[in-house]
């Protein structure tokens, strides 16, 4: 091996695990060990607070904490906070607020909230005879053995909503689960889900042991694998949308809004059925609704996961959003399947998080669920609008512009005259750096 294994990292206060990074992985470069410090932050009880977010922390990693104005979301005005590093996402998901604000903006409809988890058990029994046992006893003690468990989120409106018993003996032998329905209300409910799971694993072994139903054969080849949440949402779904009428659809592209509806459409349409086109499609999608995600904070993974799943339902990977041009209207909406909170976690902890939800209103977590909807919907409008028209490197590249400027060292007065020199040529990496070194004399 090219280094040494270490024993006891995380016990190592954090100096003392920087030294070893630095003395063993980058030969002792005191550099690196001041890059690292220059994200500390001064106040050391912040500090403190963001480094026990997670283990082995030795740092802060910054991503830009941008705005986008201008939404109108159910007839109230929104400014979406917005973490994200990619070049051009905030300035579009911008440009569609703007563009629909006096159009109606965006509305939205809470589908269901209904989220899931299953406790997967192998055991070697007749399905009938499980199934009976299910219904006149099982399933009455998986409620009351969870009764303390889901008292307080019951107080709250939530709950287990129901539990089946799904037999998927056709796919693996032997294989069941317990699958539950949930509403977990503001929180986003993984531990109080998971909680519940655990239990309903404890529960089955207890009652299966002490059941009559079962030979002690049957009883001893009862294995609870494991008892987990789904970030499988199909159920927890919100709808957001957009429509105005064709003749609304001016653009300042030069074309005519009957050519742009019908291009867009055709767009949407292709990524409908192909699927190379749709996994960038819902990755524009995304790029909306993660960077309100991450700034709410909340949990991209799942939200990316279940998004790609519900995309996929039918066994083809198809585009979320979906347009039609019926009758001299265009509508352009999605259905996100998504589970969010408001309480818990970070929400209550990390300061810009408070600062974001503060921002949007203090939101519950269907009201949050609505604006990542429209989040998601506006970065894919803006990003779709700029394809079929002037095509999506002349506006991305300018917002990359900086980016490029930045490593080549320029100075303020060189950024803005590129800015300037720019304004109406597509930028190119070869052609800036070409530029940069001619104005330098190089």
């Amino acid at each position: 091996m090219n280094h040494k294994p270490i024993e006891g990292f995380s016990k190592l206060p954090k100096q003392g695990k920087i030294d070893w990074l630095v003395n063993e992985y980058l030969e002792g470069n005191q550099e690196y060990q001041n890059i690292l410090k220059q994200y500390w932050n001064e106040d050391a009880d912040l500090q403190k607070l963001h480094d026990e977010f997670s283990e082995n922390t030795i740092s802060n990693f910054y991503m830009p904490y941008g705005i986008a104005p201008n939404f109108l979301i159910d007839g109230k005005l929104v400014a979406l906070p917005m973490a994200v590093e990619e070049s051009s996402v905030v300035a579009a998901a911008s440009k569609a607020a703007k563009f629909w604000i006096d159009k109606g903006g965006f509305k939205t409809t809470i589908i269901n909230t209904e989220k899931l988890g299953h406790t997967h058990f192998i055991f070697n029994v007749e399905p009938h005879k499980l199934l009976h046992f299910f219904n006149f006893n099982l399933k009455k003690k998986l409620f009351e053995t969870t009764d303390d468990i889901t008292a307080n989120m019951r107080k709250r409106g939530g709950g287990i909503l129901n539990i089946n018993l799904v037999d998927k003996t056709a796919e693996m032998p032997n294989y069941y689960q317990l699958k539950a329905s949930f509403d977990t209300v503001d929180s986003m409910g993984a531990n109080f889900i998971n909680s519940c799971l655990e239990q309903f694993g404890k529960t089955l072994r207890q009652e299966v042991a002490t059941s009559e139903d079962f030979t002690q054969e049957e009883k001893n080849s009862l294995q609870i694998v494991m008892n987990i949440l789904s970030n499988f949402t199909p159920d927890c779904i919100v709808r957001a949308e957009v429509s105005c009428k064709m003749e609304d659809l001016k653009d300042d592209s030069g074309i005519s809004p009957e050519e742009f509806a019908s291009k867009f459409k055709q767009a949407v349409t292709i990524a409908e059925i192909e699927p190379y086109r749709a996994t960038t499609h819902n990755k524009g999608v995304m790029n909306g609704v993660d960077a309100v995600v991450i700034a709410t904070g909340n949990d991209f993974r799942a939200t990316e996961a279940c998004a790609h799943a519900y995309a996929a339902r039918d066994g083809q990977y198809r585009s979320l959003t979906h347009c039609t041009t019926d009758n001299g209207v265009f509508r352009f909406w999605i259905d996100l399947p998504i589970s969010v909170g408001v309480v818990g976690g970070l929400t209550n902890l990390h300061p810009l998080v408070k600062f974001s939800l503060a921002l949007l209103g203090k939101p519950s977590a269907q009201e949050l669920m609505s604006i990542l909807a429209v989040s998601g919907l506006a970065q894919n409008f803006g990003a779709l609008r700029s394809l079929v028209t002037t095509g999506i490197q002349k506006g991305h590249m300018k917002m990359h512009l900086l980016n490029i400027l930045n490593q080549l060292g320029a100075t303020e007065e060189e950024k803005q005259y590129f800015v300037a020199y720019f304004k109406d040529k597509t930028v190119s990496h070869h052609e800036v750096i070409n530029e940069f070194n001619r104005m330098r004399g190089n």
